[in-house]
């Protein structure tokens, strides 16, 4: 099969042929139709992320037909659409799995980081860690959902029932998590990079109240934030934009170092946490509620050959939407 694979970190990615993968007890073999390209596949190509599986095939956001069934794999049938997320095993067995916290498993495997992924014509995945896709998505636009819309999703659950919302970072997570956020009623402030007028002209686009740049203060405190960014200084910014008992959760996996900041604005009972990772019941209602929306996700598409231009795109901020590998 053809694929590409990261050979070392701080490297570009390689185009190889490599032999098919083959499914084990409880995994399904995946013929990959479409990969959505995210920020975290940028910080373990670039060695924010630390010990890898190397070599190996980045892509943790995959959609494709079932084609084999390992011995006992039986949640699919050959030729069911799946979907394949970052989270790709799980012990099962320890206190966060067994108190339904699966996320935090100490000895959990992740997809394109710890196990092979998808930037690849083919891909194994434990079928436990596999969700079925809405038809009304195609393979492409769904592809976005099985990250960005999932820890956009978890976000703002932990956001509770905060009325007035911003998202600091609007790339591929806040355009979904966006919509999902209005459709519920709630005013959403939106802080994009700083003289970024695209990015916050395509954010009212999509029913923000406010955009404007990272450094900004909005027009009225808010009741919680969502740091997508991967930037530590943008922690006392939020923080300083709650109300008194008020919210700001980090969303992402990496962050920059956290600038000191003066204790008041934390005091007030304001809450500072971050979301790790995420559980298949995230999966599962989410695309229960994606249709319901609709959700719509914005994409631009790059072959498998393309996914070193992908990557640099989005890490310059060139992108509106998400990237999307169209493998077949």
């Amino acid at each position: 099969m053809r694929a590409m694979i990261l050979v070392e970190q701080k490297r570009p990615l390689i185009e190889t042929s490599l032999v098919r993968p083959q499914p084990r007890i409880g995994e399904i073999l995946i013929r990959v139709e479409a990969c959505a390209v995210c920020r975290t596949d940028l910080h373990v190509m670039d060695g924010d992320l630390r010990n890898p599986k190397l070599p190996l095939v980045l892509g943790h956001q995959i959609v494709g037909r079932v084609i084999a069934l390992g011995p006992s794999a039986q949640k699919f049938a050959i030729g069911d659409r799946v979907g394949v997320g970052w989270m790709g095993w799980t012990c099962g067995t320890c206190e966060y799995c067994r108190s339904g916290r699966e996320n935090l498993c100490d000895r959990a495997e992740f997809t394109g980081y710890t196990r092979d992924g998808g930037y690849a014509e083919f891909t194994v995945a434990d079928e436990r860690f596999g969700v079925s896709i809405p038809e009304i998505y195609s393979d492409i636009e769904a592809a976005p959902l099985l990250c960005g819309g999932l820890i956009g999703f978890r976000s703002l659950v932990r956001t509770g029932d905060g009325r007035r919302l911003g998202i600091y970072g609007f790339g591929a997570a806040a355009h979904l998590i966006t919509q999902v956020a209005v459709y519920q009623g709630r005013e959403v402030y939106a802080f994009t990079r700083s003289g970024d007028a695209e990015g916050q002209k395509f954010a009212k686009s999509l029913g923000v109240l406010w955009a404007s740049g990272s450094e900004s203060f909005p027009p009225i405190l808010l009741d919680a934030a969502i740091i997508f960014a991967p930037v530590g200084a943008l922690v006392p910014r939020a923080l300083e934009a709650v109300r008194k008992g008020g919210i700001v959760v980090c969303g992402g996996i990496h962050m920059t170092d956290i600038p000191q900041f003066p204790y008041h604005l934390l005091w007030g009972e304001r809450q500072l946490c971050s979301v790790a990772n995420l559980t298949r019941k995230d999966a599962e209602d989410f695309m229960v509620l994606a249709p319901k929306v609709p959700i719509r996700t914005f994409v631009n598409t790059f072959p498998l050959a393309g996914a070193n231009e992908a990557l640099d795109y989005l890490r310059t901020g060139q992108l509106r939407g998400a990237a999307v590998l169209k493998i077949t």
